[in-house]
């Protein structure tokens, strides 16, 4: 005799249970998402290990994590990674005015027990935490959600600092100790692969490629992103950039990209494609002015071309 299905109300603190429940998770926040990502990014939960993500910008790498922190409830902490990107921006510092203060203050006061001044100033109410120290602390609502975005642009020197701390979670602070987390963050490190990441930092991570999506996935979220977008502009507006991206351009439009153009269209009351508006609007798909001048005088042909293969 067949069990009565039973159904129960997935606390949005709790990890998913399965790759449909992180399919479901994503969904729900309007992220359209493939299985074999929905895959890795469960496993990355189950397994807590690092989700590292590359790809081009603007397919929605950065996306996931704020999902991610969204749909569970989690604080996001990102950090955005920059060339010279040190220990004092990314860990901590410590706030040496208010140090300077309190010794003046405990010197005017006749203070003279040196020791117990170094111990005071040296505390940590004068520790300015940065994103990887404050990713280490407890929360009430669970572990946080770390961003690690761009990783691509920091030196190797950053790299290896953060290979030692994703390895135990702890970073060491000389005056005060060792702060280890009591539950690992969930860390999502991302790579526009400017340059290679080391494979020593990828081992301690689980990989996922994050490519352009298919016409159908791309027409999805579009559709769940600029809602009030004509349903034909929508489908010309995902065919054009397709077709866009297979020409022989400097930097391609990202999803990013399509949707600021879906929603320029929108506001500009658009209801097809013609090739005026999309000189005009050039400039929203393409960033580059190259990429414009090349593709500007062939917009008639690229039209063509894309309601050909569209009715194909």
């Amino acid at each position: 005799m067949a069990k009565s299905a039973k159904t129960t109300a997935r606390d949005p603190r709790q990890l998913p249970a399965s790759i449909d429940d992180t399919l479901a998770l994503l969904t729900g926040a309007d992220y359209v998402s493939d299985r074999s990502l929905a895959t890795v990014l469960f496993l990355s939960l189950k397994m807590g290990r690092p989700l590292f993500l590359e790809g081009e910008a603007g397919v929605g790498k950065t996306e996931i994590a704020k999902v991610l922190a969204s749909s569970l409830g989690r604080r996001l902490i990102r950090l955005q990674c920059y060339e010279g990107l040190d220990i004092a921006s990314a860990v901590y510092e410590w706030n040496y005015a208010a140090q300077m203060m309190a010794i003046r203050l405990a010197e005017a006061s006749g203070e003279t027990d040196r020791a117990r001044l170094e111990g005071d100033v040296f505390s940590e109410r004068y520790l300015v935490k940065r994103p990887l120290l404050q990713a280490l602390e407890p929360a009430a609502e669970g572990p946080p959600v770390l961003l690690i975005d761009e990783l691509d642009r920091t030196d190797e020197a950053f790299e290896a600092f953060l290979l030692e701390v994703l390895s135990d979670f702890q970073i060491t602070i000389p005056e005060l100790g060792t702060v280890k987390a009591e539950a690992p963050p969930i860390v999502v490190i991302t790579s526009n692969r400017t340059r290679e990441i080391h494979d020593a930092l990828k081992r301690r991570c689980l990989y996922h490629w994050v490519g352009y999506p298919d016409a159908e996935r791309e027409l999805k979220i579009v559709r769940a992103k600029v809602p009030d977008a004509p349903a034909k502009l929508s489908k010309e507006i995902v065919g054009f950039v397709q077709h866009l991206r297979k020409q022989d351009l400097f930097k391609q439009p990202g999803v990013a990209e399509t949707l600021d153009w879906a929603s320029a269209l929108s506001e500009l009351d658009t209801t097809a494609l013609d090739p005026r508006v999309v000189n005009d609007t050039l400039g929203v798909l393409l960033k580059y002015q190259d990429d414009i001048e090349k593709m500007g005088g062939q917009t008639e042909q690229l039209l063509a071309d894309m309601r050909t293969e569209m009715r194909v």
